[in-house]
């Protein structure tokens, strides 16, 4: 029983994190983060956007917001359950993305950090 407890306890502190590269960049770019983070027990999950690291999708698709950030949207929407919620951290244009995934996907989001990040303007939208 007590082994079961501590399994238990010990997962209640591992957190799933998602990480969102910018713009010209890929996936790649948080190899050390996803290194360290997963060292210390926790879930890493990295995603090329579209048409950028190993994603295939070429320019030409892109014609959306949507249709770049769909791979973010893809692996959120694949989460199976609502009560685990994953810590986004975004950079550059990614911000733009998580922005987006948190307004469709809010209750799968605990936080965003915005690292060096755009951030929209929710407050004070323009007229």
């Amino acid at each position: 029983m007590q082994k079961v407890k501590n399994t238990m306890e010990s997962k209640k502190y591992k957190k799933r994190f998602v990480l969102v590269h910018g713009i010209c960049h890929g996936a790649w770019t948080w190899y050390k983060l996803k290194t360290q983070l997963e060292a210390a027990g926790h879930y890493v999950t990295v995603v090329d956007l579209a048409a950028s690291g190993i994603n295939m999708t070429s320019l030409e698709e892109i014609e959306t917001l949507k249709d770049y950030c769909k791979p973010l949207l893809e692996f959120l929407n694949s989460l199976c359950t609502d009560d685990e919620k994953v810590i986004v951290i975004a950079h550059s244009m990614g911000g733009i993305c998580a922005a987006l995934a948190a307004d469709i996907f809010p209750c799968k989001i605990a936080v965003i950090v915005f690292m060096t990040a755009f951030m929209p303007d929710t407050r004070n939208p323009p007229a």
